[in-house]
């Protein structure tokens, strides 16, 4: 078994102060994919750069408390990837890729849209930039992408679908490009493989009683090449303890990696 989860923490300082990383250490999990670190890498204390004896690696925005994207492991890969080649983007911290044989797991957040159209621009931007670097990476590695992507794809992912169709996360055309991601790039939601049930969320507004009520948005994926996403197995969205206003994704695949043939030191693309 190879567990995966994702979560994006919305602060680690934030999401450790809540419990994240006791409950990390007892998950067995391989990889732990985490966005929205809001931190530099100064602000990385011993627990947050190697808890439970895994190794993380982290993409840290040039902008002080924003953004930022990173990932543990226990398993030594055989190379590490921070950004992925984008000018505008990279500064953002928004993308680190590990590699163990022929997989590529990789946590990314996807800009939000929200606070205005600059922002929803600056979306549309990256989703063009990323999709070829996907495609690209998909005809060389099988890819278990996770993160927050801040796009619902259907109906049955988000509780108020006709009150948000102009509001950034569930505009057409970013519905779209999950879309062409999974009919013509050839990923897979494996989520959606694995669970088909309505009102399963991984995201509640703080306003009103969003989180209480399970009036949420399911905005953070694994998305995977078709030869991984085969071997899911099992799957599950965490709630019992509230670390961030998202919800941890854990998803088990039936898949085995090799062992390192090398010590991996990060590297930026």
């Amino acid at each position: 078994m190879f567990r995966v989860i994702t979560a994006n923490l919305n602060g680690i300082r934030s999401a450790a102060k809540k419990g994240f990383f006791d409950w990390f250490g007892e998950q067995k999990s391989d990889v732990v994919c985490v966005q929205e670190i809001k931190c530099s890498q100064d602000d990385l204390t011993p627990e947050f750069l190697a808890p439970h004896g895994f190794q993380g690696y982290f993409q840290h925005a040039v902008k002080k408390g924003y953004s930022g994207a990173g990932l543990y492991t226990r398993h030594e890969p055989d190379d590490v990837i921070i950004g992925f080649g984008s000018k505008e983007f990279d500064p953002e911290g928004r993308y680190v890729e590990a590699r163990f044989g022929k997989l590529s797991v990789v946590s990314v957040y996807v800009p939000s849209g929200s606070s205005g159209d600059e922002r929803q621009q600056a979306k549309y931007r990256f989703m063009d930039e990323f999709m070829p670097h996907l495609d690209t990476l998909s005809k060389e590695r099988e890819v278990i992408l996770c993160g927050d992507v801040n796009i619902v794809h259907k109906e049955i992912d988000i509780k108020n679908w006709k009150s948000n169709q102009k509001n950034s996360g569930c505009l057409p055309e970013e519905r779209a490009w999950l879309t062409k991601l999974f009919d013509d790039v050839g990923y897979v939601d494996v989520f959606r493989t694995l669970d088909q049930r309505a009102e399963q969320y991984t995201w509640w507004s703080n306003r009103g009683q969003a989180y209480a009520k399970n009036v949420g948005w399911r905005i953070d994926y694994q998305i995977a090449t078709k030869e991984v996403a085969a071997t899911a197995k099992e799957t599950s969205i965490f709630r019992d303890i509230k670390f961030s206003d998202h919800a941890p994704l854990t998803i088990d695949y039936d898949w085995k990696i090799a062992k390192a043939k090398k010590s991996a030191s990060a590297r930026s693309s």
